[in-house]
């Protein structure tokens, strides 16, 4: 199938050798940590900007306790903040279901953009389950960000050592995004504790961060980050 790749998509300005970052998840609710990622990501491989896609949700997970793709994008964009990071929901407009599809729609329509697909280790431990993960992989370079718990255990996961042969050396990250996919790296330093899970599970038992619509007010959220 051929994916639809006409019509406008909300992400940074699409141009010819750009490197642009992709970075996807429910982000319910979005969080500090994943400001981290992205400033991480923004430094160490040389990108010039990062789209947090917020899907409509994951096929992997438990639906009942996701808020409103409104709320959460635009609880996003008060936590992204930055100037290079932009929050779409383009995959719900057009229809698709899993990031293979979206990422697929991104590299047909935008050819010369240099794109790089992030997420954390702790995705990374849970990727071989994704739809097609080799697909992903032979779509765009992907950057690997270590999470508390998943520093050895993503790396060690079946995705991870299927794909081992083209993990290039942490002090290449900068030139990631102009390698040919497949190509991968993961990256250490320090890491963020805070989890999208455990904010609703702490909103739920206090009731103080989340309305009766079901979003989560998180712009005051201040989380630890650990070498």
């Amino acid at each position: 199938m051929r994916l639809d790749v006409s019509g406008p998509v909300r992400l940074p300005p699409p141009c010819p050798g750009l490197r642009i970052g992709l970075y996807g998840g429910s982000f319910n609710p979005a969080h500090l940590g994943h400001r981290h990622v992205s400033r991480v990501a923004l430094r160490r491989l040389g990108l010039d900007r990062i789209g947090w896609m917020v899907t409509p949700g994951n096929p992997l997970k438990d639906r009942a306790g996701l808020a409103s793709i409104e709320a959460r994008v635009s609880a996003a964009q008060g936590i992204a903040a930055h100037p290079r990071i932009a929050v779409t929901a383009f995959e719900s407009r057009i229809g698709v279901r899993y990031t293979r599809q979206s990422l697929r729609y991104l590299a047909e329509r935008h050819p010369a953009v240099r794109f790089v697909w992030i997420m954390g280790a702790d995705s990374l431990a849970t990727f071989h389950r994704w739809q097609d993960y080799r697909s992903i992989a032979a779509t765009m370079p992907i950057a690997i960000i270590d999470r508390p718990g998943f520093t050895l255990k993503g790396p060690a996961a079946r995705g991870a050592r299927a794909l081992g042969r083209w993990r290039i050396d942490e002090s290449d990250a900068g030139v990631l995004a102009d390698l040919d996919p497949p190509a991968w790296v993961f990256l250490h330093g320090p890491r963020s504790h805070l989890s999208s899970t455990a904010l609703r599970t702490g909103a739920r038992k206090d009731g103080s961060s989340e309305d009766a619509t079901g979003t989560f007010h998180v712009a005051s959220i201040q989380g630890t980050i650990t070498a």
